[in-house]
C-alpha cells in the first residue's frame, strides 16, 4: 500500500503524501518525544521529518519499509535538534479531553489507556534516550531488530543488549513509580 502512495507522490500527486502523515504521525511523534523529551519540540521534529521525507522521496530506494526510512529521518532530526539547541525536558503527557456522560464506558476505557500511557511515558522519559528509543521502537512501534538497526545504526547484538538492560531498568522504575503513587493515595 505504501508503495502505491509513494508512486502517486512521485507522479506529482502531492496530496497523496497525506496518507503517510496520517498513517505514521503518531509513531513518528512517539519516537521524537523519546529523543527530545519535549512536546512542542517533538512536534517540530516530526513536522521537519515529514517535510524532509517529502522532499527526499525520490531518493527513497524502497529496499526497506517506508516507516523504517521515515523513523530514521525522525531520529536524525531529533538528534540534530538536541545538538543544535539546549532545551529543558518536560513531562508532556496528553491530557484527557472532556467526556460526555453518554460515553461513560468509552471514557473509562480511555482513562485506563491514558493512565497506562502516562506511566509508560513517565518511565520512558527517565531512561537514557537510547534505551527509551529502542524500547519504543520495539514494543510500541513494533519494529523488528533489523528495522531498529536501520533506524538507529546499531547492530542486532547491541539492540538485544539494550533491550535486555532497558527492560530491567524500565520495570524497576515503573515499580518505584507505582509504589510512590500508592503511598500518596493511601
Amino acid at each position: 500500500m505504501d508503495s502505491e502512495y509513494i508512486q502517486k507522490v512521485l507522479d506529482g500527486d502531492t496530496e497523496a503524501f497525506r496518507y503517510f502523515i496520517e498513517k505514521y504521525r503518531d509513531m513518528a511523534y512517539s519516537l521524537a518525544i523519546s529523543i527530545v523529551r519535549n512536546g512542542p519540540i517533538a512536534e517540530e521534529v516530526t513536522q521537519d521529518a515529514f517535510l524532509k521525507a517529502f522532499k527526499s522521496l525520490e531518493k527513497f530506494e524502497q529496499r526497506s519499509k517506508f516507516s523504517t526510512w521515515l523513523y530514521k529521518i525522525v531520529r536524525n532530526e531529533g538528534l540534530k535538534r538536541i545538538r543544535k539547541k539546549d532545551f529543558g525536558y518536560t513531562d508532556d503527557i496528553n491530557e484527557l479531553s472532556d467526556i460526555s456522560y453518554s460515553e461513560v464506558n468509552h471514557a473509562v476505557n480511555e482513562l485506563v489507556e491514558t493512565e497506562q500511557k502516562y506511566y509508560i511515558n513517565m518511565v520512558l522519559e527517565q531512561l537514557i534516550p537510547n534505551d527509551s528509543l529502542v524500547l519504543r521502537l520495539f514494543y510500541l512501534d513494533e519494529q523488528n531488530l533489523k528495522e531498529i538497526g536501520e533506524i538507529t545504526g546499531l547492530s542486532e547484538t547491541n539492540i538485544k543488549t539494550i533491550l535486555h538492560r532497558a527492560r530491567k531498568r524500565f520495570y524497576t522504575l515503573l515499580e518505584k513509580e507505582l509504589k510512590h503513587e500508592m503511598k500518596s493515595i493511601l
